[in-house]
C-alpha cells in the first residue's frame, strides 16, 4: 500500500481534475455531436477529417495500459517491446492496403458484415462475438488498470470503495457519448491525445534533468545502463527472440487493429478511402516514434529508481515516481491529466464500437426512431456490462503487468477472427458456415493446449506468438470444413453491403 505524504496530490484535487476533464468532453460532445441518429453514432456521417482521426487514434492505441505498463516492464523486459512495435509498423501497412480497400467496397459500417457475404450468417455472427468478447475483456483491464492507479494515488485515503469509481468513470464516458457517438469521440481523441503527450514530455524531461544528464553524457550513460538492450537473437526458445515478437507485432497489429470494430470505426468514418489510408501512414510514423519516446521514459524510470532506492517495479513504478517521491509537483498534476486522459481515450471509443457491433451485427437495428431508441438501450447495457467486468477484474487479477496479460490474452480471442479473415482474403475456399461457431472455440483450447505443452517438454515458450498459431489452426480447420465445396466466386457489393444495413 502507497500513503500520501504532503508533495503528493491530495483526493479533492483529482476529483476536481476530473470533474473538469468530463465536463470539457461533455462541452465538446453538446457543441459537436448535434445529430442523434444513427448515421452519426455509428459513421460520423463519412465526413470525419481524415488528420484528426489519425491524431485520436494514438491516443486511443496507446490507452493507459501503454501510459502506465510500458514503461515499468522496462525493467524485466528491457526495450524488447521495439521488437513488436516494428512489427507493428508491418501490421498496419497490411491494413492500409489490403483491408481498408476491402472494407470501403462493400461499404461496411460493422466490418464483421464482410463475414456474412464471404462466408455465411454463422461465421458472421461468430466473429462478431469473438470481437465483442476481446473488447470488452481489454477495455475492461485497460480501465481497471488506471482506475486502480488513482486509488493508490489518493481515493483510497477517501474510503472510496473501487465499484463506486468505476461506475462513475463509466457514467461519465457514457454521458459524452450517448447522443453521438464516433462523431463525438473523434474530437475528443484529439483532445484526450494531445493530454498524454503533454504528460509523457513533461516526464522525460523532469526525469532528464533529474539524473543530470545533458547532450554530451547521455550516449555514454545510456550505453551503460542495463536495461537498453534492443534486440534478443540468441535463445530461440525465448518469448522475447526477435523473430517471434516481430512476427506477432506484425499480427497483432492486424488482429488487434485492423480486425477491430473499434480502430477501423475511426477509419471507415474518413470522407474516402484516400483519406483513411493516408491516416494510416501517419499514424503508424506516430504510433511508433511515440512508443519508443514511452519506452526511453521507462528506462530514465528505472535508472531514477535504481539511484534513490525506489523499490516500486511494474505498473507501480512510474505512477509512485511521478506522485508518492516528492520529486516534481509538476510532474504530479501532469501526471495525474495524462492518465486520465489515457484511461478514457481508450474506453469511450471501445464504448461506442461495443454499442455499435451489438446494435448492427447482433440486433440488426435499422435507422429511424426505433433504431434510434433501440440503439441507446444497448449503449446502457454495454456500460453497465463494462462496469461489471472492471468489478471482476479488480478481485481477479494479481501483479502481473497488465499489458503483458492482455496481449496474450488478445492471442487467444483475436486468434479466430485472424484465421476467418485471412482464409476469406487470401483463398477461394468455401467453408461448412455451421461448423464455424465450433471451429473458432475449439482452435483456442488447442493453441492453450500446444502453448502449454511446448513450453514444459520442448523449453519452447510461444509468448505472444499464439496468435499466429491460433490463427492458423483455425484457418487450417475452416480449410478442412470446407473440403467437397465448390469454391468461393466472389460476389459483388450490393444494397445489403451498403451503409444503411
Amino acid at each position: 500500500m502507497l500513503y500520501l505524504t504532503k508533495k503528493q496530490m491530495s483526493a479533492q484535487v483529482l476529483v476536481l481534475s476530473l470533474l473538469a476533464y468530463f465536463g470539457l468532453l461533455y462541452i465538446i460532445s453538446l457543441t459537436v455531436g448535434k445529430s442523434n441518429t444513427n448515421t452519426a453514432f455509428f459513421s460520423a456521417n463519412n465526413k470525419a477529417p481524415w488528420y484528426l482521426v489519425a491524431f485520436g487514434m494514438i491516443g486511443a492505441t496507446l490507452s493507459g495500459l501503454t501510459f502506465v505498463s510500458v514503461p515499468g516492464w522496462v525493467e524485466s523486459t528491457q526495450l524488447s517491446y521495439v521488437q513488436m512495435v516494428l512489427g507493428y509498423a508491418v501490421g498496419y501497412l497490411f491494413i492500409a492496403t489490403v483491408l481498408l480497400p476491402l472494407y470501403y467496397k462493400w461499404n461496411l459500417v460493422s466490418i464483421y458484415t464482410y463475414l456474412r457475404h464471404r462466408f455465411g450468417y454463422y461465421a458472421y455472427k461468430t466473429g462478431a462475438s469473438f470481437f465483442i468478447l476481446s473488447r470488452l475483456t481489454g477495455t475492461s483491464l485497460r480501465l481497471f488498470l488506471v482506475l486502480k492507479v488513482m486509488h493508490w494515488i489518493a481515493l483510497d485515503a477517501l474510503h472510496v470503495p473501487f465499484w463506486t469509481t468505476a461506475a462513475l468513470s463509466i457514467f461519465g464516458i457514457w454521458i459524452y457519448t450517448q447522443k453521438a457517438g464516433i462523431k463525438t469521440i473523434i474530437y475528443t481523441d484529439t483532445v484526450q491525445t494531445l493530454c498524454m503527450l503533454i504528460a509523457l514530455g513533461v516526464s522525460i524531461y523532469v526525469l532528464y534533468h533529474e539524473l543530470n544528464l545533458d547532450v554530451q553524457s547521455t550516449l555514454g550513460w545510456w550505453k551503460n545502463q542495463p536495461t537498453t538492450k534492443l534486440f534478443f537473437w540468441n535463445n530461440w526458445g525465448s518469448a522475447q527472440h526477435f523473430s517471434k515478437q516481430f512476427l506477432a507485432g506484425i499480427l497483432i497489429a492486424f488482429a488487434m487493429t485492423g480486425l477491430d470494430q473499434e480502430m477501423m470505426q475511426k477509419n471507415l468514418s474518413c470522407r474516402s478511402l484516400k483519406d483513411a489510408q493516408k491516416n494510416m501512414l501517419w499514424f503508424t510514423v506516430a504510433l511508433v516514434i511515440i512508443t519508443m519516446l514511452f519506452l526511453i521514459l521507462g528506462v530514465f524510470l528505472t535508472a531514477y529508481a535504481q539511484t534513490t532506492g525506489i523499490t516500486a517495479t511494474g505498473d507501480h513504478l512510474f505512477p509512485f515516481i511521478a506522485t508518492q517521491s516528492g520529486l516534481s509537483e509538476v510532474l504530479s498534476y501532469v501526471f495525474v491529466f495524462g492518465l486520465i486522459a489515457a484511461a478514457f481515450s481508450s474506453a469511450d471509443s471501445s464504448l461506442t464500437s461495443l454499442t455499435t457491433s451489438v446494435s448492427i451485427d447482433i440486433w440488426d437495428i435499422k435507422e429511424g426512431t426505433k433504431g434510434v431508441k433501440q440503439r441507446k438501450k444497448i449503449h446502457v447495457i454495454m456500460a453497465l456490462v463494462l462496469w461489471t467486468c472492471m468489478v471482476c477484474f479488480y478481485y481477479l487479477v494479481e501483479n502481473e503487468s497488465v499489458i503483458q496479460q492482455l496481449l496474450l490474452f488478445a492471442g487467444y480471442t483475436y486468434g479466430p477472427l485472424l484465421g476467418l479473415y485471412l482464409l476469406g482474403i487470401f483463398s477461394k475456399r468455401t467453408t461448412r458456415d455451421e461448423w464455424a461457431p465450433y471451429i473458432c472455440v475449439a482452435a483456442p483450447v488447442l493453441t492453450y493446449v500446444i502453448a502449454t505443452y511446448s513450453k514444459i517438454i520442448l523449453g519452447y515458450d510461444f509468448g505472444f506468438f499464439v496468435l499466429a498459431l491460433n490463427g492458423g489452426i483455425t484457418m487450417l480447420l475452416l480449410w478442412i470444413s470446407g473440403i467437397g465445396l465448390p469454391m468461393y466466386q466472389g460476389a459483388s457489393p450490393g444494397k445489403t453491403t451498403t451503409k444503411s444495413s
